[in-house]
């Protein structure tokens, strides 16, 4: 049996600011639940304080069955560690005495206390679980987990170190699991894979993840925090986005409601008063209104409906040549074989395929970038590209504020910036350095950065990973007015499914176009 249930919770920022206010919902046994909502609305909190990393100002959380946890950023400098770090804690704990223990031989006592050690790492079953890691190195990386324990984890792709992660938790003892981001970095094949093993489990799962084809085919629940509060859908995400339109008409009707009475109340105040100066008969009945209004106040207004993101995306582009990009005999040495390749101007291009097969590496030799290869690449007349990072690594923004860059890259006046940056939704982070904001404000910065540019050929790295549901919903609606090109390496099937055509990449470095 595996639940959780979050009672009152409230959490305030350390600078004095409440993130979550009086928070309450229920995860049942085998329940799979997606927990969504704008990015810095405090999902990564949520799960944090339910996974007891924080202590909330007030509230209660409790569970039972155990917490299996995948952190949004893994960490471990070795596979052992990887794994030791997603372990229950009294493997932990015990693995962490060991090898205490093992630098102190030296002495007899030193011998007890590893002797004493080993038993109770026995006894909490640490050597029981190195039989499921070895089942989990096999499926994950082909190897077994005698071979790969003392691997630096730095030589395993992004993919590789999220799938062995997923592989340990959904094997492991725990029976509930709290997964932040899981599907980041896992090409479409492995996302089938993980859809296909939430709906196999028996455990409880709460998931963040911003993938709707995901949410779609393995959430039975959606567990939304805005405004600070949680609201949850019953439904899976095919009903969700009407469920929440729906909540809104009828927050938005209790809050006319009670405006309408509010005003009753107070005229009905007001008049008593009026005829109590010159009639004390009635000096009971304004009484009773007074005391009447008061309560009504005291209560307070209904829940307001929550602020809807507005983010506009005004990607324009402009008219180029009509053949925008050719490439002929391209080839990069020991990822992609020679291929052609012609686009034309307009075209939507997705680029698909498994992680390190050179996907990347196309984009960026489009970008310009002086990257090793073979055969030609020629883009057309008036083709100018911008590029999308994936991991946001773009060392010409750290240390600036989105407003400086604005101002600075493009010459616009201080208002013209704000202006620009509010659009967005970053106007209340324009302050901040590029490397404080969350991955969703850097991935929107990034794209208002290529829109200010005026590209013409938008080059787009994995752009929905770190969005929101409805920042990636306006990308979606900002391509979609875009006069140019667009190619993109997406693992987001729901994004990939308004692209004219497929330059599928197969892992034997072939290029297919579809």
């Amino acid at each position: 049996m595996g639940h959780v249930e979050v009672d009152h919770l409230t959490h305030v920022l350390p600078d004095g600011r409440p993130l979550l206010d009086e928070v309450s919902f229920r995860v049942g046994e085998g329940v799979k639940a997606a927990l969504v909502g704008p990015n810095g609305a405090g999902k990564t909190t949520l799960l944090r304080l339910i996974a007891g990393e924080l202590r909330p100002a007030s509230g209660t959380v409790t569970s039972s069955g155990g917490l299996g946890v995948m952190r949004q950023f893994i960490s471990g400098s070795t596979v052992r560690e990887l794994l030791l770090g997603v372990a229950p804690p009294t493997i932990r704990a015990t693995a962490a005495a060991v090898a205490r223990c093992e630098a102190q031989l030296d002495s007899e006592a030193g011998q007890l206390a590893y002797a004493q050690a080993l038993s109770d790492h026995v006894d909490a079953g640490g050597f029981d679980i190195e039989v499921v890691w070895d089942a989990c190195a096999t499926a994950s990386l082909g190897l077994s987990y005698s071979d790969v324990q003392g691997r630096p984890v730095s030589t395993l792709s992004g993919g590789e170190q999220k799938r062995l992660v997923l592989e340990a938790l959904l094997r492991g003892p725990d029976r509930v699991l709290l997964l932040d981001e899981p599907d980041n970095y896992l090409d479409v094949a492995g996302k089938v894979w993980l859809e296909e093993q939430l709906r196999a489990t028996t455990k409880t799962v709460l998931l963040v993840s911003h993938d709707r084809q995901l949410l779609a085919n393995s959430a039975d629940r959606i567990v939304t925090v805005e405004s600070r509060t949680v609201w949850v859908h019953g439904g899976g995400f095919a009903s969700y986005a009407q469920a929440r339109r729906d909540r809104t008409d009828r927050l938005d009707e209790l809050k006319r409601r009670w405006e309408e009475e509010h005003a009753r109340l107070r005229q009905a105040v007001h008049l008593l008063r009026q005829r109590a100066v010159n009639n004390d008969s009635v000096a009971p009945a304004y009484r009773s209104a007074q005391t009447k209004l008061a309560r009504f106040e005291s209560a307070g207004p209904p829940q307001r409906a929550p602020r809807e993101q507005n983010v506009r995306m005004r990607l324009r582009g402009g008219r180029t040549g009509k053949r925008a990009v050719t490439c002929s005999g391209l080839e990069f040495p020991g990822l992609l074989r020679p291929f052609d390749f012609e686009m034309w101007f307009g075209e939507r291009v997705a680029v698909l395929g498994a992680n390190g097969t050179g996907k990347s590496h196309f984009l960026r030799l489009l970008a310009g970038e002086p990257l090793p290869h073979k055969g030609t690449v020629q883009l057309g007349a008036r083709v100018r590209p911008g590029l999308f990072v994936q991991t946001h690594t773009r060392p010409d923004l750290h240390g600036r504020c989105p407003a400086d860059i604005v101002m600075s890259e493009f010459a616009l006046p201080r208002n013209d910036a704000m202006a620009a940056l509010a659009r967005y939704e970053l106007a209340p982070a324009g302050a901040q350095r590029f490397e404080t904001l969350s991955g969703g404000q850097q991935a929107r910065l990034q794209i208002l950065l290529l829109e200010l540019s005026g590209a013409t050929l938008l080059l787009l790295d994995e752009p929905t990973d770190n969005l929101d549901l409805a920042s990636a919903q306006a990308l979606q609606d900002g391509l979609e007015s875009f006069e140019g090109n667009v190619i993109a390496v997406t693992h987001d099937r729901w994004f990939a499914a308004d692209f004219d055509r497929r330059l599928i990449v197969n892992e034997d470095g072939t290029v297919q176009d579809a």
